[in-house]
């Protein structure tokens, strides 16, 4: 006689979560300045509780429950958590009261702001009150950037009983004052990341209520907040101690009085610019380093009082291991002994920026070479008495070099250029204003490169090539560096004239920026993007006007008329109002992408 099967049992959930809120596996809010940052300022994941329910059979045929009903509220959200688009999470919303408990966190957890109009649907339904969900209590993440010359302390008063946002973004909302940053921080104890980044009417009030509030917070960015002092910065230090980033770039009533502060009050520090805070000096420097343990990347840019003892009073033999960016673009002040200090103590730096440190030699160069295969980065830019010899060196010692800048370092030649060539990863190199290189060196990049055993290592990894005022350059070399190089999107020749004196070249060029004098417009030469593409396409198809010409160095002579390129070069750099000590004019970004964020950011 056959077994009677026992009755199958099904369980569901009637408690579903609207307090937490999964994050997307792909985060696309690139405007939002902590957005690219990992897990310290997202939101929490996971469902709050789970209550299981045991359904009769009777029960479950009555209701006829569905496979996909049964999965428990964490499986929903994580499938909910697949869908890219908003479109889809509303129609599931639609579906049914358990579906809707467990998308809508999903879809309310960053509201899209980006346009006047999405911006009134978001506080039409944030001012309900008879809403099946109470949506201000939903959104994490509030990003008003995109809207910045319209938001004013009016528009921001529907999201004052949002208590629980964790990421408030509000770059350059240049209308916004204190009444209204105040309103909304005020009361929220969930607060993980602040940008409040060019609001020049936010005043230490402001900073004082966020370190009443917001002791959660990680990251804070208050770039170009002019008003704000010691004050509320040494506030937030001592009720903040869970900081991980600072951004202070031109606070320039910043002094070491906060920054010590910082450095005693919140161990967790990861990133810290000080950008333009004119009146940092040695011993902020000093105690960031020393105290900050898990310290990853610090900005000095244009601290002009930082010295050598800055770095030489760090302790002996202690290593600091989580160092990876340092940038001490003018500090004008260093030395060589402040590098080989810096190596010794930070022997894993993977992005270092000397640009205009113009006392540095030859010797902080070799110094540099320690930091072997970690070297990926490097600005050595107005650094006038480097050499050949430093630099092959650096090449041969540090080879995994990706950008370098070696922008008027005059003493160069192309000794130095052929052996950058031979770097295989290679994807950006600055040569500005080093009048000494010539076709020999563009040749060289553009020559395929070899393995040990002579194979051909695929395509030139080359992207962005900077050669403004290598005035001895010529069609032919420019042209075989981009026949060999598929992936350059940048090339800039501003100065070199084979190229800005052709009006048929000129023509795929970008225009030049608004503030340039009328010298600086004739001169300049910027091929970026598709410019590049139709550069290189219109050469290939008028190659047979100079194929048989060849190139300045086809047979290894020295070039005839010395003096009178020296000549045009120095005539060139005065018309237009250029000098060894000047930025180069062409293209903004010359000084060190990297020691940006960004963004335009080399990765941190």
């Amino acid at each position: 006689m056959a077994r009677a099967r026992r009755p199958v049992q099904a369980s569901d959930s009637t408690s579903v979560s609207s307090s937490s809120s999964p994050e997307r596996a792909v985060d696309d809010d690139d405007t939002d300045f902590f957005a690219a940052q990992r897990n310290d300022s997202q939101s929490s994941i996971g469902v709050s509780s789970l209550r299981e329910m045991t359904m009769s059979p009777a029960l479950e045929r009555e209701y006829r429950i569905s496979p996909i009903s049964r999965l428990p509220p964490e499986l929903l959200i994580t499938v909910f958590a697949k869908l890219s688009s908003t479109g889809d999470l509303k129609n599931c919303m639609l579906v049914s009261k358990t579906w809707a408990r467990n998308s809508v966190d999903l879809l309310w957890h960053r509201p899209l702001c980006n346009t006047w109009e999405n911006l009134l649907n978001v506080v039409a339904s944030v001012r309900k009150t008879d809403g099946f969900f109470a949506y201000y209590d939903l959104v994490k993440r509030l990003n008003l950037s995109n809207l910045n010359d319209q938001i004013s302390d009016g528009t921001v008063q529907p999201f004052v009983q949002c208590k629980r946002i964790e990421r408030l973004t509000l770059t350059s909302c240049v209308k916004l004052t204190d009444h209204g940053v105040i309103a909304l921080v005020s009361g929220n104890r969930s607060l993980l990341a602040l940008d409040i980044t060019g609001l020049d009417s936010v005043t230490d009030h402001t900073l004082l209520t966020v370190a009443d509030n917001c002791v959660r917070l990680q990251g804070l960015n208050i770039t170009d907040c002019l008003r704000v002092t010691d004050e509320s910065l040494v506030a937030v230090s001592e009720n903040c101690k869970h900081l991980k980033r600072l951004k202070l770039n031109n606070c320039s009533l910043v002094t070491d009085s906060s920054i010590l502060a910082f450095a005693d009050n919140c161990p967790s520090m990861l990133e810290i610019d000080l950008h333009d805070c004119k009146l940092i000096t040695d011993s902020s420097v000093t105690a960031l380093i020393s105290q900050g343990r898990h310290l990853r990347e610090l900005r000095l840019a244009h601290c002009h009082l930082i010295t050598d003892h800055a770095f030489l009073e760090l302790p002996n033999h202690v290593t600091y291991q989580s160092l990876r960016i340092l940038d001490l673009t003018a500090c004008h002040q260093l030395r060589d002994d402040a590098v080989v200090k810096i190596i010794n103590a930070a022997p894993r730096l993977r992005n270092l920026v000397l640009a205009k440190c113009k006392d540095i030699t030859d010797r902080a160069v070799l110094a540099i070479t320690k930091l072997g295969k970690n070297l990926h980065y490097v600005h050595l830019g107005h650094c006038q008495h480097i050499t050949d010899h430093a630099v092959v060196q650096l090449v041969k010692m540090c080879n995994r070099i990706r950008y370098i800048d070696l922008a008027c370092c005059l003493r160069l030649t192309d000794a130095s250029v052929k052996q950058l060539a031979t770097l295989p990863k290679l994807k950006r190199i600055g040569l500005v204003k080093c009048q000494s290189i010539t076709d020999r060196s563009i040749l060289a990049l553009a020559k395929p490169k070899q393995g040990p055993n002579g194979q051909l290592i695929g395509t030139s990894c080359l992207e962005r090539v900077h050669l403004s005022y290598c005035v001895h350059l010529t069609l032919q070399g420019v042209h075989a560096l981009l026949k060999q190089c598929p992936k350059l999107t940048h090339l800039s020749l501003t100065g070199v004239q084979a190229f800005f004196l052709r009006e048929d070249l000129v023509t795929f060029c970008r225009p030049a920026p608004k503030e340039f004098t009328e010298h600086q417009r004739n001169v300049f030469c910027v091929f970026s993007g598709e410019g590049v593409n139709r550069l290189r396409t219109y050469l290939n198809q008028e190659a047979s006007a100079y194929d048989t010409e060849g190139t300045m160095y086809d047979a290894g002579d020295e070039e005839d008329g010395e003096a009178q390129l020296d000549q045009q070069v120095a005539g060139l750099m005065h018309a237009t109002g250029l000098g060894v000590d000047d930025e180069d004019m062409d293209d903004g970004d010359e000084v060190g992408e990297g020691s940006q964020d960004g963004n335009g950011e080399l990765e941190g």
